[in-house]
């Protein structure tokens, strides 16, 4: 099978698409012919060499968390999917022809699998980074990087939780967090007044990692009600940094409720083949993403 994979750490131009064994489903798992693949932050920060904990790399490694195809493994133990089932979820070197997944959900039946790829990790940050920040329903939450695949999640899953949102992104993505149901504002000078004409903000989330930690604490008045994904210096600030997963499973089953009812969505922006996964990583680092970016197969 083809397989994207790198063998040293560095930029875009490390990956190469190369012929590789097919992985097998172990206990507990699926192994799926993948249609897409999600292309998020982790996985070029990981080809980069970027200490994440959660995610230790060995030489030559794969790329790639999330998936959707159709099911062609069950491993043992695991029931309630069958071959030829098409399922979303995540797993490991996703960037591939076969992926072996551990967390899946049957995909609704309004998703192609290009939509479905992009959701999983997102979907479950967001759902973690909402917890955690302890925004409740009748409170604002600011959202710095609103348009990405993360962004649009949080948005939406506030909205139907009953929290007001306010998005900063860049003015071609501010029609965009207005359909979302977000006060919109753009970034640049001036950007936190303009924040301040929009309401009060309870709790605040930094997605994009563009510096503004200090002003989100201002905004908010309380570092604890600030979270960040995105600014590994964030804690020197007394602001939590997250990046650590958390319950998958429970994540894609919510992500599931959520689009049978109609009330989360998250675009694609741009697909990719295989062989431009490196094309993928330098504008997926680049952001300015309104929805998703993915691979297919």
């Amino acid at each position: 099978m083809r397989k994207v994979s790198f063998a040293e750490f560095g930029g875009p131009d490390v990956l190469r698409l190369v012929d590789a064994e097919e992985p097998h489903a172990g206990p507990g798992q699926v192994r799926i012919a993948v249609r897409a693949a999600g292309v998020n932050p982790v996985d070029w920060r990981l080809r980069e060499g970027q200490i994440l904990g959660a995610h230790p790399v060995e030489l030559p490694s794969g790329v790639g968390l999330d998936a959707a195809g159709v099911v062609d493994e069950v491993g043992e133990g695991v029931e309630g999917v069958a071959a030829g089932d098409r399922v979303f979820g995540e797993g490991a070197d996703t960037y591939a022809e076969f992926a072996v997944l551990s967390a899946w959900a049957r995909m609704p039946e309004r998703l192609t699998f290009e939509e479905a790829a992009g959701y999983p990790s997102v979907v479950e940050t967001a759902l973690r980074v909402l917890r955690e920040v302890g925004v409740r329903p009748g409170e604002t939450l600011l959202v710095s990087g609103a348009a990405g695949g993360v962004g649009s999640a949080v948005l939406q899953i506030a909205r139907d939780r009953g929290i007001g949102v306010i998005g900063t992104a860049g003015a071609a993505n501010q029609d965009y967090l207005r359909g979302l149901g977000a006060l919109a504002t753009t970034y640049g000078q001036g950007w936190t007044e303009r924040v301040r004409h929009l309401g009060r903000v309870d709790a605040a989330l930094d997605l994009a990692g563009s510096g503004v930690i200090r002003e989100l604490i201002e905004l908010t008045g309380d570092p604890a009600r600030v979270i960040s994904i995105a600014d590994l210096g964030a804690p020197e600030l007394g602001v939590r940094f997250s990046g650590v997963a958390g319950n998958m499973p429970d994540a894609l089953t919510e992500a599931v409720d959520l689009i049978s009812r109609g009330n989360l969505r998250i675009p694609v922006e741009k697909s990719y083949r295989l062989d431009e996964a490196a094309a993928a990583h330098v504008d997926s680092r680049a952001g300015h993403t309104r929805g998703r970016r993915v691979l297919v197969v």
